[in-house]
């Protein structure tokens, strides 16, 4: 569905939106500041999961030039999705669900736990060669960031087994950098704060670096690493995750997955676009450049897709990373129950209890609204639904 081109009053670049419903006041206003900015490239692409977020939307992809704002990378630098396609049908999960989720809990820590030792993968990832090199403020962190590499976290992340409408099984997981990232997130953020007269900035939240200065080279370093803590973060649970798998229903050999997608979502590239090189934040979007493989999940109880980019150059090649909240944590606590939650993720085998009540799918955007907003920005490869959802 193509998109909007917003008119928000006082902005002084061009807002396209792939949202099709009223924003609200707030919403605006945080569009509007990202809008004054004097380091933004052409306009702000905002996909239809978007919602409040911190200095900017989630779901919003900013471009800049010769320039990078810290805070709207967030402070899960590089949290985003992994997801492989097994040979196997459904017919292998029968009556095993919730020893299946029993053993995936046992061997992935969630939460705010971490591994008692390093996982073996982990323990060798080559970024451990240039931490010492990160800021200084994260040193004391090593010891604490290896344990949780290979490890979900809390909040929205989730492990899932999931079926598509093909009967076949696949394997899903959405997970970030960890304690370490949000450190490095916070340290740089507060730096870019002195930079500035913070009176001067729309919001005190959009503080930048310019690129060429001592504290955007920093930054850069630190991301880079973040980003590829990340990545490797969801590369050692997979992992993890297949052992586990292979346990239980596949006693012969490792298999080769058919499609294997392992993509961020809150990060930044730099890219070219409109013939320009751009530094290309997408804080809760992903890259949907022609052919490329994503990820979208809806949320517990709701279907989720693998797509393929269509490389829509006004999006700046980026599509949905989600469904979206609708409403906050703190709304759905007070609006949902433990019944209403039972009743949505009916047929799922996962925590049902009131600790998970802010992740019910009633606080989460209509997953099929949002695909249908973004039909030229992404074709949908494979339609999931999870049968097993892990949470922290």
């Amino acid at each position: 569905m193509p998109y909007n081109k917003l008119n928000i009053s006082g902005a002084k670049s061009d807002v396209l939106a792939w949202v099709h419903h009223d924003l609200s006041l707030d919403e605006q206003n945080m569009l509007r500041n990202v809008s004054r900015l004097p380091c933004l490239f052409k306009h702000v692409a905002l996909m239809p999961d978007a919602h409040l977020g911190i200095g900017s939307m989630v779901g919003s992809v900013v471009a800049t030039k010769e320039a990078v704002i810290p805070a709207t990378v967030g402070v899960d630098i590089g949290c985003g999705m992994a997801a492989i396609k097994t040979p196997f049908k459904s017919g292998i999960l029968d009556g095993k669900l919730k020893d299946l989720r029993h053993e995936i809990e046992r061997a992935i820590p969630v939460g705010f736990n971490a591994h008692k030792e390093s996982d073996w993968h982990a323990s060798r990832w080559v970024g451990w060669e240039t931490f010492d090199e990160l800021h200084s403020g994260v040193q004391d962190r090593k010891v604490k960031a290896m344990k949780q590499l290979g490890t979900l976290g809390g909040g929205n992340h989730f492990i899932e087994v999931c079926l598509d409408t093909e009967d076949n099984v696949w394997l899903m997981l959405h997970s970030g950098s960890r304690n370490i990232g949000k450190e490095i997130a916070e340290r740089h953020i507060a730096t870019a704060k002195t930079l500035h007269r913070l009176n001067e900035l729309p919001d005190p939240n959009l503080a930048y670096f310019i690129q060429g200065t001592r504290e955007f080279q920093d930054y850069w370093r630190d991301l880079d690493w973040a980003q590829s803590y990340a990545l490797m973060n969801r590369e050692v649970m997979m992992k993890r995750l297949l052992k586990s798998f292979n346990r239980m229903f596949n006693k012969q050999k490792e298999f080769r997955p058919e499609i294997a997608v392992n993509c961020h979502h809150n990060y930044v590239a730099l890219e070219e676009h409109f013939g320009e090189k751009v530094f290309v934040t997408r804080k809760g979007a992903i890259n949907a450049e022609t052919g490329r493989y994503g990820i979208i999940p809806g949320s517990m109880g709701a279907k989720s897709f693998i797509i393929r980019g269509l490389g829509n150059p006004e999006s700046y090649n980026s599509c949905s990373h989600g469904a979206g909240r609708k409403m906050s944590r703190t709304a759905a606590k007070k609006r949902f129950t433990r019944e209403d939650l039972e009743r949505m993720t009916r047929g799922v085998e996962c925590r049902k209890d009131a600790g998970v009540i802010d992740e019910i799918p009633g606080a989460y955007k209509d997953i099929d609204q949002v695909m249908r907003n973004q039909s030229d920005l992404v074709e949908i490869v494979a339609e999931l639904k999870q049968v097993v959802c892990v949470k922290g």
